[in-house]
């Protein structure tokens, strides 16, 4: 019988159905997994899935029997792909499972921030509006987004759905260019172009060694017209002392994070020290995660265990 291990099912929200799949198997689910648990966990598996647990290769030269790494996310940053090539392990990801909740998050926070949600709420908690002595108050002033321009870094199936709803509300959209390639086509509009024009860049790329802190304080001061900077994606495509920092200079008007380089924040995150302020908008790794998105993506996350001891393995990686 094969041995399938779980090893953070607490990622998942609870009412999210999480059974295993069809085939007789030993299914062993564990609520979360710290690093030092893992091979002890994993001894005899052949199926691990995974969310953010990291699966290295010190951890895989103790795992022998292991034959496949189901990753329950897109993103699979957390496994050594080229240490499971070399190993024969198989590894699938889930994808496409994001395409409505991520944009809708996305937009969330674009709509907040350039709406002033968050500020006119406080003011409103503060007793502003009554103090005010008539129907309406201004101060925070607010933006249309209709006639305004989304830079968009990231041209998957996630940055084209968000550029789809930048559309349905008025806005121009371009996809940016990879920073510091020329000739990717007409889709494409220069990077530097993209930081000078932008009224909201919103990030939708993978973690890789070339995106890694593709927004810096270079990139933050070519930011002609004081940018939204919202990031639903991963941590580490922005540097956050410098994201802080050009919002301390007014060279970006607003933050909107989903992520952030270290999950959950490390005491020492710059941007906690700017929470309150009404511009920056900090929720936790969460735009992944409405109730639809959970269950497709378990749902791919079994299937892809289920396909590949049927022999046809799905959404493969290595």
């Amino acid at each position: 019988m094969k041995k399938i291990v779980v090893l953070d099912r607490d990622t998942y929200a609870p009412e999210v159905v999480t059974n295993g799949p069809a085939f007789e198997h030993d299914w062993v689910v564990y609520g979360a997994t710290a690093a030092d648990q893992i091979v002890e966990r994993c001894e005899g598996a052949e199926l691990v899935i995974t969310n953010k647990v990291p699966m290295r290769r010190e951890t895989l030269d103790q795992l022998p029997d292991l034959k496949m790494i189901s990753v329950s996310a897109t993103g699979y940053d957390v496994i050594d792909i080229e240490a499971c090539r070399e190993k024969g392990v198989s590894v699938s990801n889930v994808r496409g499972y994001a395409v409505n909740t991520v944009p809708e998050h996305t937009f969330s926070l674009i709509l907040s921030l350039r709406r002033q949600i968050v500020g006119y709420r406080q003011d409103v908690i503060n007793g502003e509006w009554q103090k005010s002595g008539q129907f309406c108050f201004h101060t925070h002033p607010m933006k249309d987004l209709s006639g305004s321009t989304l830079g968009i870094i990231g041209e998957g199936s996630l940055g084209q759905s968000v550029a789809d709803l930048g559309k349905a509300f008025g806005m121009r959209t371009l996809f940016a260019a990879h920073k510091g390639v020329e000739g990717l086509g007409p889709l494409y509009t220069p990077f530097e172009q993209v930081l000078e024009e932008s009224d909201v860049i919103t990030l939708h790329c993978p973690l890789t060694p070339h995106t890694r802190n593709v927004l810096a304080m270079a990139e933050f001061e070519k930011m002609k017209r004081q940018p939204l900077i919202i990031n639903t994606a991963r941590g580490g495509l922005v540097h956050e002392g410098d994201l802080v920092a050009a919002l301390e200079r007014g060279l970006i008007a607003g933050i909107g994070f989903d992520v952030l380089t270290k999950e959950p924040p490390a005491p020492d995150n710059p941007l906690l020290t700017v929470l309150e302020r009404p511009n920056v908008i900090l929720t936790p790794h969460m735009a992944w995660a409405s109730f639809e998105a959970q269950t497709e993506c378990w749902r791919q996350t079994v299937d892809n265990i289920e396909n590949f001891v049927a022999g046809s393995p799905s959404n493969v990686l290595v």
